[in-house]
């Protein structure tokens, strides 16, 4: 998920810490933090960090803690415990985080399934178990710390997520974390919920103290869903954004239709701004995923560019955060003209299409584009996929107000068509539009 940070990215830092003021300033680096959940079911709950409420405005990524903070953003959660720790230029990321502001969730991975683990064999256990102790052991002191995440979707993706093997190891992980770290809640992860997911946690494991949810189509109703099936403690929705790859529209030859970056926006800010209405049994939610990642395509998921820049999506999370907009806006989408979207075209054959976008601000807006390939590589709850293939000379011509001639690839297969649009401060945009070719002309 990292990402490298372009000149206009470190812009963009100067430009919105003009703008928005982080949050609280954070404690004295030598004094760990104390986090509990106080209320029950009938009055609700409130997270207290260090005794004063905290509700979580936050993101799934450990990079642009700057732009996070300045955002109106404080906090985020990791996959694992040693990203948390993992130096850069001399600085764990728990403690940059610390500087800015920003409370961690420290991931504690466990195994799944379809990566080989099993949770009848003793050995695979135990070893899983000394790992969780040490990593909790190790970090537990740190003053960014606002919980332990165990696990993610160890369950699985999909099915039915009710095998009581998993429940009751998580139930002895949570209860030795507890053990070694009395002062942070144990929250575990999963895919969506259903009855028979919910109800397995609930008989198992009982240690467990926060349910976070991961959801994407179903995010903003995901948190009353869970309540509706007998949840009765807190939950955090640990992962939203748009609809998946897997819950959109198909092209007749299999490729998920991307929504544009304008619908994109759209949905990250109903949807910020859905979950946290109940402020009774949500304690707060983080937005996926604030970095870049190539799954389906390269521009999905990720709230920033590879190159660093932010995208509109961050634009509408900070407004659902704060009520402003960020000083620097992000391009938007204004009108496109791509009939060829979807359909099947001849091979080497000339291509036209429009995408224009306006900068808020009035900036003059540079215009970058290129085929891919469809990927081939596409993986299960969100495992790492491979980059596809650029094609190399296809872009013939192409302006400063959107336009674009294409020549399609000689290959047939399924492509799609780029763009990547950016204003030179720090923000940019990519939308793509998939076709097929079938044959020669």
């Amino acid at each position: 998920m990292r990402s490298s940070t372009s000149a206009g990215a470190a812009a963009l830092v100067m430009v919105l810490t003009a703008g928005l003021v982080p949050g609280e300033a954070p404690a004295d680096r030598g004094a760990g933090s104390v986090i509990s959940v106080e209320g029950d079911a009938a009055s609700g709950y409130r997270l207290l960090r260090n005794g004063a409420t905290f509700r979580i405005l936050g993101a799934g990524g450990t990079d642009h803690l700057e732009v996070l903070a300045a955002c109106g953003g404080n906090a985020i959660r990791t996959w694992d415990a040693e990203s948390a720790s993992r130096e850069t230029d001399g600085e764990t990321l728990l403690d940059r985080a610390h500087g800015l502001g920003i409370a961690v969730t420290v991931g504690l991975w466990l195994g799944h399934e379809r990566h080989g683990f099993r949770y009848d064999d003793p050995r695979q256990v135990a070893a899983q178990r000394e790992q969780v102790a040490a990593d909790v052991r190790r970090l537990k002191d740190h003053p960014a710390l606002l919980m332990w995440g165990l696990g993610n979707e160890m369950e699985g993706p999909t099915g039915a997520g009710a095998d009581e093997r998993v429940w009751r190891e998580v139930n002895q992980l949570a209860a030795l974390i507890k053990s070694i770290d009395p002062d942070h809640p144990v929250m575990t992860v999963v895919a969506n919920v259903n009855d028979a997911k919910v109800a397995a946690i609930k008989r198992h494991a009982p240690e467990v103290d926060i349910l976070g949810i991961n959801a994407y189509a179903a995010a903003a109703g995901v948190g009353q869903a869970a309540v509706a099936q007998g949840w009765t403690k807190p939950y955090c929705v640990t992962e939203y954004g748009l609809p998946g790859p897997w819950e959109t529209a198909q092209t007749a030859w299999g490729a998920p239709i991307e929504p544009t970056s304008r619908r994109k926006a759209a949905a990250y800010n109903v949807t910020t701004r859905a979950i946290l209405a109940d402020e009774k049994r949500c304690l707060g939610s983080y937005a996926f995923l604030w970095g870049s990642k190539q799954e389906a395509t390269a521009s999905w998921f990720g709230m920033f560019l590879p190159t660093g820049e932010k995208t509109i999506t961050v634009d509408a999370v900070a407004e659902a955060w704060t009520g402003h907009w960020p000083a620097n806006r992000a391009p938007v989408l204004q009108e496109t003209d791509v009939p060829f979207a979807g359909q099947s075209l001849a091979a080497n054959a000339p291509v036209n299409a429009v995408a224009r976008y306006r900068d808020p601000e009035g900036k003059p807006l540079t215009y970058a584009w290129e085929v891919r390939r469809e990927s081939d590589d596409r993986r299960e709850g969100g495992d790492r996929e491979r980059e596809p293939t650029l094609e190399e000379g296809c872009i013939m011509e192409s302006s400063p107000e959107g336009r674009v001639v294409f020549r399609t690839p000689q290959r047939p297969g399924a492509y799609r068509l780029f763009v990547t649009v950016r204003d030179g401060e720090g923000s940019g945009c990519m939308d793509n539009w998939p076709f097929q070719v079938t044959g020669p002309r």
